[in-house]
């Protein structure tokens, strides 16, 4: 009777151990959806004045930072989970992140502020990319610690799968707030409470883990003397050791990064603002085929208890090199039919001498685009047009749509009221000429194929599913338990902060350079190429490994 009760405690403590870890990952992509899903809204009410193209870019670069972060809180958390414990870091990881996300909720936008609006949301963003970088590390490690040996990737797995939980609950919420208040009412102030609701998530995560105890690994080296007295120097100077931090941060977490942002967030971004399909039917074809891939993230973690982690890492790295661009493709034609048929009977080009033609990003908000070309440019980029360039020798530019030229403006000498009006002319006369040539405002609801898009959606997001499900497991197996909490958490946020959290920003800016909707996707099909090859070359099968 006691062994059976004895095993019921274990098991009961055991789901609180997995509960109270994955609530930290799942508060992070809460807040990395609502931002995701909102970015538009948040342009335009922090970044406004730079333009409707730059003010996205601005937006994404803003939430960039937060990722730019993480590396930093990484090396701070790491050193202080390997030297004080899992526990007691954790705790300050998840109030920070929640405290961060709360109060952006509260901030003034610009027409409060002016710019110190946007500054205090860039230090927010920094603020919770600096403390997320010590919470996904201990959370991985901590549920690690105590699983048993022959169930560590199914235990873990559970964290990942919290991730696709916070985005199902983000994209619900603005949902239904949405549809509540209506758009109107939405976009003007509703936006905020989706950020403000997440002060119910800080107060029962922080109220689970407060029930935990020490990692018991962790307390063995403790009491041993065996805690690390440099683990950042320990984990970097070591050569076996600086190996396998290099290997694992090209060879999955860089893919791992991109991959997963491209699924859950890219294709999110792609709907909305290149193929124009309505915000909440957007989010809510993102939000289904995420419930779908949900029990595939136990099944890929338990799998890869049985045949090892390498072989389900590698099969998701396949499918997303090989689906990228045939999926993203097909999605044009399955959302909105008008564009990509358009785009093929009456195609876009801007003809103009190179010289006069500016890269179409602009990092900081300040740049003019005055020139007959960047005016074209801008203005088609604003429309999520497509287009091609072509060189002319000399004069103006000009925009050719199928068989007519639509004249841009050269606004070098003209004075601020004049190039504005110059401007306002051009974009009337470029929408008269795309809307004859067939080119929709937005996506027709009535024309959008949803099964065909939930079925392109779904193979992306099992490719996120097989690389990310079995990760945990196998970084916890590579590093030795002294220095794990930092040689697991830097390499992690370098690759899926840096590496992931910069794509939506360098992918559209890309694009908007371009004039080609589909350019973006060579970053994840080029990285995701790379982790595969690395992983199937240099990277160590450890499911059977021992952790202690």
């Amino acid at each position: 009777m006691s062994d059976s009760s004895d095993v019921a405690a274990q098991k009961g403590r055991m789901g609180l151990v997995v509960v109270a870890s994955s609530a930290g990952t799942m508060f992070e992509w809460y807040d990395f959806f609502i931002y995701g899903s909102v970015a538009p809204i948040i342009a335009k009410h922090f970044f406004a004045s730079a333009g409707e193209t730059q003010g996205y870019i601005l937006t994404l670069l803003t939430f960039a930072a937060g990722f730019f972060a993480r590396p930093f809180g990484a090396v701070f958390f790491g050193r202080l989970g390997d030297r004080t414990g899992r526990k007691r870091t954790f705790l300050v990881t998840i109030t920070v992140m929640g405290l961060a996300t709360f109060f952006a909720g509260l901030l003034p936008d610009a027409n409060a502020i002016g710019l110190a609006a946007p500054w205090l949301l860039v230090g927010l963003r920094v603020l919770q990319g600096f403390a997320i970088g010590g919470e996904y590390g201990g959370a991985a490690i901590y549920v690690a610690e105590h699983a048993p040996a022959n169930k560590r990737g199914t235990s873990t797995g559970w964290i990942q799968l919290s991730a696709s939980i916070g985005l199902i609950l983000a994209l619900g919420i603005i949902v239904i707030v949405q549809n509540t208040m209506g758009e109107t009412a939405f976009a003007d102030w509703g936006w905020r409470i989706p950020f403000l609701l997440s002060a119910v998530l800080l107060v029962i995560s922080l109220w689970i883990r407060l029930k935990l105890d020490e990692s018991p690994l962790f307390k063995k080296i403790r009491d041993e003397g065996r805690i690390a007295k440099a683990p950042l120097k320990e984990a970097f100077t070591n050569a076996s050791n600086l190996k396998t931090i290099f290997v694992v941060l090209i060879g999955i977490l860089t893919a791992q990064g991109v991959v997963w942002y491209l699924a859950q967030f890219y294709t999110l971004f792609f709907l909305q603002h290149v193929l124009r399909l309505d915000l909440a039917d957007a989010n809510m074809m993102v939000m289904t085929v995420t419930v779908i891939t949900l029990p595939f993230y136990v099944f890929f973690s338990w799998l890869s208890d049985r045949v090892g982690r390498k072989p389900v890492m590698l099969a998701g790295l396949a499918v997303a090199t090989l689906a990228v661009f045939p999926v993203f493709q097909m999605l044009t034609t399955a959302v909105n039919p008008a564009l990509a048929a358009a785009s093929v009977k009456a195609p876009v080009t801007v003809i103009a001498p190179p010289a006069d033609c500016s890269l179409q990003f602009d990092l900081i908000g300040k740049a003019q685009y005055v020139s007959s070309c960047d005016i074209a440019k801008s203005a088609l980029a604003n429309t999520g047009i497509p287009y091609k360039n072509e060189a002319a020798a000399e004069g103006f530019a000009r925009v050719k749509i199928g068989a007519e030229d639509v004249a841009s403006p050269d606004g070098r000498t003209m004075n601020a009221a004049d190039l504005a009006s110059a401007k306002k002319d051009f974009g009337v006369r470029l929408k008269k000429a795309l809307a004859g040539a067939g080119y929709p405002q937005k996506a027709d609801p009535a024309s959008v194929d949803r099964t065909r898009v939930l079925v392109l959606l779904l193979i992306l997001g099992l490719a996120a599913a097989a690389l990310y499900a079995p990760q945990a497991a196998a970084l916890v197996e590579l590093f030795p338990t002294r220095i794990r909490y930092t040689a697991l958490s830097v390499p992690y946020h370098v690759g899926v902060g840096w590496f992931g959290g910069f794509l939506p920003a360098t992918a559209f800016a890309i694009v908007a350079a371009t004039g080609d909707i589909y350019a973006g996707l060579w970053y994840p099909a080029i990285v995701s190429g790379t982790g595969f090859l690395v992983t199937l070359l240099f990277l160590p099968e450890t499911y059977k490994r021992s952790i202690e």
